[in-house]
């Protein structure tokens, strides 16, 4: 009895332990819309929180939630800090239209290239959009996939819990 008590401590130490290292970003480093190398693990908003959201330019409802952050960013970044940082998926072939999709939109989140899916990947995103929510630390605290109107207000209840 005591050999599986044992047993069942140490498992649930060793599931503890991956399921902290799941929560941390990756060591990717993808570019941003000038081409200037932005490594995802080294993200930092001084403590705040930073949302990660993965989109394309072929995505209807990528399109849909980006419109409706955009529309929200300013009130959140002046209530809570928050940075989002819009991370492309689109290929090799499609690539050279983010940048100006983007300006087209207006949007004011900085927008990074993950050209060969190495931070989707890294992240376990199969389908856009998918979203992240990170806290001060740098850690994974929320995710969502999908998006319908509202979507949002749900991740801004997120992001008060943790904005300090």
């Amino acid at each position: 009895m005591k050999r599986l008590a044992l047993l069942f401590v140490m498992v649930l130490a060793v599931a503890g332990l991956h399921a902290q290292s799941k929560t941390d970003l990756p060591n990717v480093t993808i570019k941003n819309l000038n081409g200037k190398d932005v490594n995802i693990a080294k993200l930092n908003n001084n403590g705040k929180p930073i949302v990660i959201t993965f989109w394309a330019t072929w995505c209807k409802p990528c399109i849909k939630e980006h419109e409706a952050l955009n529309d929200v960013y300013d009130d959140w970044k002046d209530e809570t800090g928050v940075k989002i940082y819009s991370v492309s998926i689109d290929d090799s072939r499609s690539s050279s239209r983010v940048k100006p999709f983007v300006e087209g939109k207006g949007w004011e989140f900085e927008t990074l290239l993950d050209v060969n899916s190495d931070l989707k990947r890294a992240m376990n995103v199969s389908n856009p959009p998918h979203t992240f929510l990170i806290d001060g630390n740098g850690k994974i605290v929320y995710q969502h996939s999908g998006y319908i109107d509202g979507s949002e207000n749900e991740l801004y209840k997120e992001i008060k819990k943790i904005a300090k």
